[in-house]
C-alpha cells in the first residue's frame, strides 16, 4: 500500500500506526489505525472479558494492565455477556447457535496461547470450538486463512455495507491489531471486501473481522488525553470519547 504510515512507538517492538486517506482509497475517506506488535517472550496477547458487566475498553485495559487494546468479539447489548463463545482458562460461556447453525461471526476464532495469538477457521464441524487448545475468542468472518482471501459472502448485507470496522491479521512475523474509523464524512468505514482487501495489502496471511460499529475502539497508553487513539461513533461526534461498553477485548500486555 502505498501511503506513508504516520509510526509512534509504543514500547519495544509495538508500533502505532496511522493514516489518513483522503479520497484515494476505495473512492472514499478512510483513517486507520494499526498496531504492528513484532511478538517476543516479553510480549502477551490475551483476552479480557466481563461475564455480564459491559465495560469499555478502556477500563479492561486498565484492569489488565494493558498497554494497548481493541475490543473484541459481539456481545449482548441489552444484558450483557458475550454473543459467542469466549473460553478462559479452561472455563466457557457456551456459544449461541441458534435454530439456524452458525452465523458469519461464528466461523472464525481468536485462539490465545501463551501470549501468542493465532486465527483459526470453522472446519465445519459442530463441536469445533471445543477442539482449539488455549483461550478462545469466537468471531467472524475469516476474511483470510493461509493466504486465501475472498472468503466472505459477497451477497450479505453485513459484508457489503460500510461500516467502523474492527480487525486482527496475522503476517509472517507481526502481528497487527486494526481499526477503521466510520459514520463519519472524514471516514466512510469499510464492507468486509474492501477489509480483506486492506489486509491483503498489509501483506497478512491470516485476518478475522471482529465487531464493529460503535464498538470500533483503539486504546494505546499515553497517546492520548484518555488513550483512545481512534474515533469511536457512539456519541456521534469526532472525537475520541464515544467509545461504547463492550463485553470482551484483545489485549496487548508486557511485564
Amino acid at each position: 500500500m502505498n501511503a506513508k504510515w504516520e509510526s509512534k512507538r509504543i514500547s519495544r517492538r509495538i508500533i502505532l500506526k496511522h493514516y489518513e486517506f483522503k479520497g484515494d482509497l476505495f473512492k472514499s475517506n478512510q483513517n486507520i489505525n494499526v498496531i504492528e506488535i513484532k511478538p517476543n517472550r516479553k510480549i502477551k496477547l490475551a483476552l479480557g472479558y466481563s461475564a455480564k458487566t459491559l465495560k469499555t475498553v478502556s477500563e479492561f485495559a486498565k484492569e489488565y494492565n494493558a498497554v494497548a487494546a481493541i475490543n473484541g468479539g459481539f456481545f449482548d447489548v441489552k444484558n450483557g455477556g458475550s454473543v459467542d463463545l469466549i473460553r478462559v482458562d479452561g472455563i466457557g460461556i457456551a456459544p449461541n447457535l441458534g435454530k439456524g447453525g452458525r452465523v458469519e461471526h461464528q466461523q472464525g476464532a481468536l485462539v490465545f496461547n501463551d501470549g501468542k495469538l493465532s486465527i483459526a477457521k470453522w472446519d465445519g464441524a459442530k463441536d469445533w470450538e471445543n477442539k482449539l487448545n488455549g483461550d478462545v475468542m469466537v468471531a467472524g468472518p475469516v476474511l483470510a486463512f493461509n493466504s486465501n482471501y475472498n472468503l466472505v459472502d459477497t451477497n450479505s448485507s453485513f459484508v457489503k455495507t460500510r461500516h467502523p470496522r474492527t480487525g486482527v491479521a496475522v503476517t509472517k512475523n507481526r502481528i497487527l491489531l486494526i481499526t477503521i474509523d466510520g459514520r463519519n464524512d472524514k471516514a466512510a468505514g469499510m464492507g468486509l471486501v474492501e477489509m480483506t482487501k486492506l489486509i491483503k495489502w498489509l501483506k497478512a496471511k491470516d485476518g478475522i473481522n471482529l465487531d464493529g460499529g460503535g464498538s470500533t475502539t483503539m486504546w494505546v497508553k499515553g497517546h492520548t488525553d484518555n488513550n483512545v487513539v481512534n474515533y469511536p461513533t457512539d456519541n456521534k461526534k469526532w472525537d475520541h470519547e464515544g467509545a461504547r461498553k463492550v463485553a470482551n477485548v484483545v489485549l496487548v500486555q508486557k511485564p
